[in-house]
């Protein structure tokens, strides 16, 4: 007998039978079906359905809220009727609520995040929501800052407070505020927030603000101020600069025996060093006394500090219940940038390196006291270029 194919073979033992067609199924139906199973997993682990409350784990939680969406919709029931072999669609009545779109893990994290706080959901190692998302892509968002000249000095100068200890690096965490001029340590750059818009309510209920960040890498980043705050969080190395203390400069009452406690001394060098002389007019030396100025100087020509020579005292400022080492510090912190690099040999034929001496003209010197009697120091920063006192922000 000739042999017969399987559709002939039934044919001849009469046996009816009907082709049934595959069913196909769209993505978001997929979706549907897989996030099911999940629960069905669950289930078939703990013995019961999901529940929602603070005290359950944050994937019982979304699974509890994702099986309240599916037994509200009636498509979704439809389609998972013939999996539903523990009943979990039925047999129970749920208050309804408004529909949704689509069953997405992340807006159903979404509307947890209001009931547990935003720190539950940013530490889930498996799911990150959307805002979490938004955060990473925001902080990578980064263009390059065009004004960043504009920036470079106050980098520089922070760089240098921080190498002082001036400056401190604090773990972000304790203290979470960002404010404009609030710098930090973010992937291993600096961070300083330039601009802060108006506050306003996210929707979880807490402030937040959108900022202008610039990066010590002429990079910066239009981003959220609880994006940047989350950033620091997650970044183990993530850190807040505290503002520079130099506490009092003057005491806020005086007494006859301190009218004149501090003097601010400007030194010109008499030096015949070539650089020393082709630059005499801008090279200064500034220092604070106690004492009077004249028997500081006295032995200057034999003093690598004075460069080994005579100097002129070419102006002073007498100031009042003074902190004269701060006072002092501060000088140097300001005009930093303009530090003398010249090396000279002592006596004994040892190179040394002067300290205190600047690159600074004297008017600018004389700004510089007059900005710290008024308190307006702290808005600006020496720039070299301009040989000038510019604003932190300009």
């Amino acid at each position: 007998m000739s042999s017969l194919s399987d559709d002939e073979l039934l044919r001849e033992l009469g046996v009816e039978y009907e082709i049934v067609k595959e069913r196909s199924h769209t993505p978001r139906e997929e979706r549907i079906i897989a996030g099911f199973e999940e629960i069905q997993q669950f289930v078939e682990q703990y013995g019961r359905a999901p529940q929602h409350g603070e005290d359950n784990d944050i994937f019982e939680r979304l699974y509890a809220v994702r099986l309240d969406r599916l037994r509200e919709q009636e498509e979704c029931r439809a389609l998972l009727a013939s999996l539903d072999n523990q009943g979990l669609l039925s047999g129970v009545e749920i208050a309804p609520v408004d529909p949704i779109k689509s069953l997405d893990d992340d807006e159903l994290l979404a509307e947890l995040e209001g009931a547990t706080g935003p720190t539950d959901i940013t530490e889930l190692r498996h799911v990150r929501s959307r805002a979490e998302i938004q955060a990473a892509e925001e902080i990578a968002n980064r263009e390059k800052c065009q004004d960043f000249e504009h920036f470079r000095p106050l980098f520089e100068q922070t760089e240098r407070e921080l190498k002082s200890g001036i400056r401190q690096a604090r773990p972000f965490g304790k203290d979470a505020s960002v404010n404009t001029g609030d710098f930090f340590v973010l992937g291993g750059q600096l961070a300083y927030v330039a601009e802060k818009g108006e506050e306003f309510r996210a929707p979880n209920g807490h402030p937040d603000a959108r900022l202008r960040v610039i990066y010590s890498n002429a990079t910066e980043s239009n981003l959220l101020l609880r994006s940047l705050q989350r950033a620091l969080y997650k970044d183990e190395a993530g850190r807040r600069l505290t503002d520079p203390d130099l506490g009092p400069l003057f005491s806020e009452t005086w007494d006859e025996a301190d009218i004149e406690s501090g003097t601010i001394y400007v030194l010109r060098s008499l030096s015949n060093h070539p650089f020393v002389s082709e630059h005499r007019e801008l090279i200064h030396k500034i220092g604070v006394t106690g004492g009077k100025v004249e028997t500081r100087i006295a032995n200057a020509a034999h003093d690598a500090t004075y460069l080994l020579a005579d100097v002129d005292v070419i102006a002073t400022y007498k100031l009042a219940g003074i902190n004269r080492t701060k006072l002092e510090g501060l000088f140097h912190r300001i005009f930093a940038p303009a530090q003398l690099d010249l090396t000279i040999h002592d006596r004994f034929g040892h190179p040394v390196r002067p300290q205190e001496w600047f690159l600074v003209p004297l008017h600018v010197i004389d700004e510089a006291v007059s900005r710290i009697r008024d308190g307006s120091i702290t808005d600006v920063v020496y720039d070299p270029k301009k040989a000038s006192l510019v604003g932190i922000a300009q």
